[in-house]
């Protein structure tokens, strides 16, 4: 075993513009194929194809097949943590077109970031969460109050079910869009669940979160938020 581990050899499978591109599509719990990542990277399947075993073989992708199909996903939560935090120090990608402008608007909104709720809608629910006293800062996590588990339980939120995962429960995951917090671990993947199960949000194509007509009543119902302000 050597001294320190090779991060070098990680910082280089993720350097590559293609590959980066095509993490970046990643970065959310839904898998794609490999001719959908070969579009989101503008190169050929033939290129992409090679891209995406060099992924696999260093363990940042997994593939699962489905009939004849292949579906390529990030191989664990700690990749994508791992790309959240990159995100943060990374300066933005080139607006070159108006559907890049568009797609950077939308995520900028609200977005998925792995399996949780990012953007200004993540930043806005994670503070109204505080200013009711349902979450408290704690270091790198925040805590439910006693008023939280009372809230969380009429959201039909299983806290203790969550708690007996092997994963962090209720993390601070700084947006990269608003310099903010937003709840991550497995509260803030059940939150985004239930606002899913419940149609006030729907997902979009490019890990773009939509808010429903009735998510803006609900949200403003149960939470105070405005969506018009988001």
């Amino acid at each position: 075993m050597g001294s320190r581990p090779d991060f070098g050899y990680v910082a280089k499978l993720m350097g590559d513009p293609s590959r980066a591109a095509m993490l970046d599509a990643l970065l959310g719990l839904d898998g794609l194929p490999a001719t959908e990542l070969s579009k989101k990277a503008n190169i050929s399947l033939q290129t992409a194809s090679g891209h995406l075993s060099k992924l696999v073989e260093g363990n940042l992708l997994c593939v699962e097949k489905h009939g004849r199909h292949r579906y390529f996903r990030l191989a664990n939560a700690d990749v994508a943590r791992a790309l959240e935090t990159l995100t943060v120090i990374a300066p933005p990608t080139q607006i070159r077109s108006l559907k890049d402008s568009s797609r950077a608007e939308k995520i900028k909104i609200a977005r998925t970031c792995y399996d949780h709720l990012a953007g200004k809608l993540g930043v806005r629910l994670t503070e109204a969460f505080m200013e009711k006293e349902y979450l408290i800062e704690d270091q790198d996590n925040f805590l439910v109050t006693d008023k939280g588990e009372k809230f969380f339980y009429e959201f039909d939120i299983d806290l203790q079910a969550l708690k007996q995962k092997r994963r962090a429960f209720a993390r601070k995951c700084l947006d990269w869009s608003e310099r903010r917090y937003h709840l991550a671990g497995a509260l803030g993947n059940a939150v985004l669940v239930r606002l899913l199960e419940q149609h006030w949000v729907e997902k979009l194509p490019d890990r773009a979160v939509k808010i429903t007509k009735k998510g803006e009543a609900g949200l403003y119902k149960t939470l105070a938020i405005d969506a018009s302000q988001l």
